[in-house]
């Protein structure tokens, strides 16, 4: 274990810059609240866990509709890859954990200060019983500008107005050791739009700092025993479920969205819905995409 950690520790870190809503690249750190360098952050009680280090400005919003795909574009720096040939974007592939995202309603997401606030978790992809971690997704979905993509979905129940939606990337590499984990994080500034008329309740919602502690089984893990491939919980609140109201869903891993009304077809789209209580759409993905259990609500073709 020592060898293979110590391998991980070099300096392969990532920003998370772009969003694309409904596969439209809405520009480079447009909107978004992202930091000045790929440094992760260890300490979970600093603020730089919420947007990141000295975060950039944008006097920017991005419009995303209830129910939209989207998609969060990490690389190694600002920009991009490091140079041509740069082997460690958009992360090292050392760098194994979850990846998650996170809404705080504020009134105007240009101007909110990111501290302060109460965040409900929107999407989450943990692990697999294969060993498959969420950034293993992201670096699966890497684009020919070396882009990374982090895919979900807006959830259709979440009410329109403005919020901030915090993309977070946890490496547990090193993660074995208190105070080794590795967090980035960016902000988007975003309004949605919709009928959606979710309200999460106090036990669906964080705050950041003060939410995460560095001893959380999910923060504080060793990712080389494969026994945790099947009992990783991410850490923080589950994923909000559109299908049961305001109550949480039951797990942590991976995203969800409401369980839909139309009618069944062939097979559902990657990164659609494939499954989950009072679901009654297509089960079976197309060519190329498995259905992957979320949660007892969501089935999502990945």
């Amino acid at each position: 274990f020592s060898a293979l950690a110590l391998a991980a520790s070099v300096n392969a870190h990532a920003i998370m810059q772009r969003v694309t809503v409904d596969g439209v690249d809405q520009g480079s750190l447009t909107g978004i609240r992202a930091p000045s360098t790929n440094n992760p952050v260890q300490d979970v009680s600093s603020n730089d866990l919420v947007c990141g280090a000295s975060s950039s400005t944008s006097a920017k919003l991005i419009t995303i509709p209830a129910g939209s795909s989207i998609g969060a574009g990490w690389a190694h720096v600002l920009g991009g890859p490091q140079g041509s040939g740069d082997g460690d974007n958009p992360i090292a592939s050392s760098h194994k954990g979850p990846t998650q995202v996170y809404l705080a309603k504020v009134d105007d997401a240009t101007t909110a200060s990111a501290t302060g606030l109460k965040w409900f978790k929107i999407a989450s992809d943990a692990v697999t019983s294969a060993g498959v971690w969420g950034v293993d997704d992201m670096i699966k979905n890497t684009d020919s500008a070396g882009f990374g993509w982090q895919k979900f979905t807006m959830p259709s129940c979440v009410a329109p107005g403005q919020y901030l939606m915090r993309v977070e990337l946890l490496a547990l590499h090193s993660a074995s050791s208190e105070g080794q984990a590795q967090f980035y994080q960016s902000c988007a500034q975003i309004k949605v739009t919709g009928s959606g008329s979710y309200s999460p309740a106090s036990s669906a919602q964080i705050a950041f700092p003060g939410g995460y502690s560095a001893t959380d089984a999910g923060i504080l893990a060793n990712i080389y025993d494969t026994s945790i491939y099947t009992s990783y919980k991410a850490p923080g609140p589950a994923v909000i479920s559109c299908g049961a109201g305001s109550a949480p869903a039951s797990s942590a891993v991976a995203s969800s969205v409401a369980a839909s009304s139309k009618p069944a077809s062939s097979a559902a789209p990657v990164y659609g819905q494939c499954g989950g209580k009072g679901f009654t759409g297509a089960t079976a993905c197309v060519s190329g995409s498995t259905c992957k259990v979320q949660n007892d609500w969501y089935s999502q073709c990945i």
